[in-house]
């Protein structure tokens, strides 16, 4: 399939689409208090899960050469601290009192800005480009700033449904 990487983009923007109120209610399903580095250990139980094991059965069976030369290594190992940097953010982030609401989408609109400024230096990649290119980062830009400006404010939470029919009588009849 020639477009077979979307596919790829496409559950990784599911996936981290969906990873800060997954994990803000991670957080919360600890009870009280709410278990931000209990989530995050978690998290790190499944990256273990997945990017260690995963990738070994797959050196293992074959798929590609087990070398690790210095450079690949090194960077590769920066690339997994960043990752794992970035989600500990958002753990302290949502610990700080942020809300999923605005949380995601501040990084998920920073993010990609900054992947572009790090590629353009990193690759030599100066050439002028489309000027829509340059478009699209400014509202990139202007929509995490807009996200920060009109976030929806968040209030106590709501009273619980109140029931219409009376109270169960307890089994051994009405209290005096």
């Amino acid at each position: 399939m020639k477009n077979l990487w979307l596919v790829f983009v496409v559950g990784a923007v599911l996936s981290w689409g969906a990873y800060v109120p997954t994990i803000h209610h991670g957080q919360l399903g600890f009870g009280t208090p709410k278990g931000p580095f209990r989530a995050f250990l978690c998290v790190g139980l499944a990256y273990f899960l997945l990017a260690v094991l995963v990738p070994g059965a797959m050196l293992l069976a074959g798929a590609e050469p087990a070398r690790f030369p210095g450079k690949g290594l090194t960077v590769s190992t920066l690339a997994g601290a960043l990752g794992a940097l970035g989600a500990l953010c958002v753990i302290f982030a949502l610990k700080n009192g942020g809300n999923p609401l605005y949380v995601a989408p501040l990084v998920f609109a920073g993010a990609p800005i900054v992947n572009v400024i790090l590629s353009m230096i990193w690759d030599h990649r100066f050439k002028p480009s489309n000027p829509l290119f340059y478009v699209g980062i400014l509202l990139a830009a202007v929509g995490a700033g807009l996200v920060l400006r009109y976030k929806p404010e968040t209030g106590p939470p709501a009273p619980p449904a109140v029931s219409a029919s009376p109270p169960a009588a307890s089994p051994a009849g009405p209290n005096p």
